[in-house]
């Protein structure tokens, strides 16, 4: 069976919030929003320019409870063209959780605690 990978769903508290946190921290848009005709929940789909990948943020109305979503060994990971210049803008808008320095990468929380591995371009994993 052939496929790809297409989005990651993230439960989000506030999306406002969380869909301007992916704007300045990583660079991604808002490519469309599905929402229920009462507006009870949406699912607002971001991706980079090139496209290949989105988040799906997906709110609820009402819900106050922060979201349990896969706990701390679950992340994503986003890669770089110029890491030092992303690690300067994510420790200035202050998400930076870890950094690695003997692997070259680091981690990021997004509003609701999603890890966010950043690594840099032509990472060797």
């Amino acid at each position: 069976m052939a496929g790809k990978f297409i989005h990651y769903c993230i439960h989000v508290l506030d999306r406002d919030a969380s869909i301007e946190f992916y704007r300045e921290a990583l660079g991604l848009e808002v490519v469309r929003v599905m929402e229920a005709e009462d507006k009870t929940w949406s699912n607002t789909y971001m991706a980079t320019k090139a496209g290949e990948f989105e988040i799906e943020l997906t709110w609820n109305k009402g819900r106050v409870e922060p979201y349990e979503n896969g706990g701390k060994d679950l992340h994503i990971a986003f890669e770089v063209e110029d890491y030092e210049e992303s690690l300067r803008h994510h420790e200035q808008m202050g998400c930076v959780e870890k950094v690695n320095d003997a692997m070259g990468i680091y981690f990021i929380n997004d509003p609701d605690g999603i890890r966010i591995e950043i690594v840099p371009e032509k990472f060797d994993y």
